[in-house]
């Protein structure tokens, strides 16, 4: 019996569906091109990389600076710096919102597409080492500053994975359009396919109950934390657990389900930087009809407004029966 393989979905006329509006023709034509393209160059960057080291200089936070790190910012720099539509950027390795081309100013101008762009563009670098998969993550704001907005304001979010494939999960929450979260496989020829046209996490019952508990060395001093592990392990969850978020985030949504913990406890702070990674995959994780909280005081994510660039706190995301849970596990 022959098959027929279905068409591939191409990106720009699937983009052209989702966001019909003509004050988002920079968005749609633009923005979200160039930072695919950016994905895509960064994946191929890192494939003819053939060490990792450290290059002698650190980032704003102290933290030391990977050649593949500084690579894959420039290659996002270059991206933003070609889209006319994103004024500003800022990263975790330069924090400080800044005009995305030399000579430019910030100032707003609600008359005209603008966007501010945050990223990280190299998440997982501990793991990177020994070519575990690592990821990018990246926001978009509409306007010159993510700092102080509404939540409305996040309207774009684009997850880049590189494993042995390089794709990129986009979502889009803009005002007027219904909120959509999909996957998009690039290579290095810049062809974008859409692969998943829907990314969402399913409905109940489930065959396999998945669970990704990062720091699992604070639950030696938190009996909470470490109940809430023994529960899982007892409860026949299966671990899938990388070290990487942005691959756990994308196992949970492949899978349609999955519920990523990553606790504060006293003897462990929060290191998960708002900007740059917990708003982005906030906004993936309830555009796949998931949950996004913070562990600390049960709040959605979205609840606390960015007060600066190295605002921190911990995540737990994911389906929402299994967020809910963890929830009343670690507060009650």
């Amino acid at each position: 019996m022959s098959s027929t393989k279905a068409p591939e979905l191409e990106l720009a006329p699937f983009l052209k569906s989702a966001l019909p509006q003509e004050n988002r023709a920079s968005l749609r034509d633009s923005v979200i091109p160039q930072l695919l393209s950016a994905i895509a160059d960064i994946g191929k960057g890192l494939r003819g990389s053939y060490d990792v080291s450290i290059v002698g200089t650190e980032n704003a936070f102290g933290d030391e600076q990977l050649n593949v790190d500084v690579l894959a910012e420039n290659i996002i720099r270059d991206s933003i710096a070609k889209s006319s539509a994103i004024k500003t950027a800022s990263s975790e390795e330069d924090p400080v919102e800044k005009p995305a081309r030399a000579g430019e100013t910030t100032e707003a101008d609600a008359s005209v597409e603008q966007y501010t762009v945050a990223f990280d563009p190299l998440d997982g670098s501990s793991i990177i080492g020994p070519n575990w998969s690592v990821g990018a993550i990246i926001g978009i704001w509409d306007g010159v500053t993510a700092v102080g907005q509404p939540t409305e304001k996040q309207i774009a979010s684009v997850l880049g994975v590189f494993g042995p494939r390089t794709l990129a999960i986009v979502a889009l929450r803009v005002p007027g359009s219904k909120p959509i979260c999909f996957e998009v496989s690039l290579n290095d020829t810049q062809k974008f396919v859409v692969a998943r046209p829907e990314l969402r996490l399913a409905e109940p019952p489930f065959k396999t109950r998945y669970f990704a508990p990062a720091n699992l060395r604070a639950a030696a001093d938190n009996e909470k934390y470490m109940n809430l592990v023994t529960n899982f392990i007892t409860d026949k969850y299966t671990l899938r657990y990388s070290g990487g978020l942005i691959p756990d985030i994308y196992h949970a949504l492949v899978k349609g389900h999955g519920v990523y913990i990553s606790p504060v406890t006293a003897a462990s702070k929060a290191k998960l930087r708002r900007l740059y990674e917990l708003l982005p995959v906030a906004l993936v994780v309830e555009c796949a009809g998931g949950q996004a909280i913070d562990p600390e005081t049960g709040a959605r994510v979205f609840d606390t407004i960015l007060k600066g660039c190295d605002d921190r706190a911990g995540l737990v995301c994911g389906t929402s029966d299994e967020v809910e849970k963890v929830k009343r596990a670690l507060l009650e």
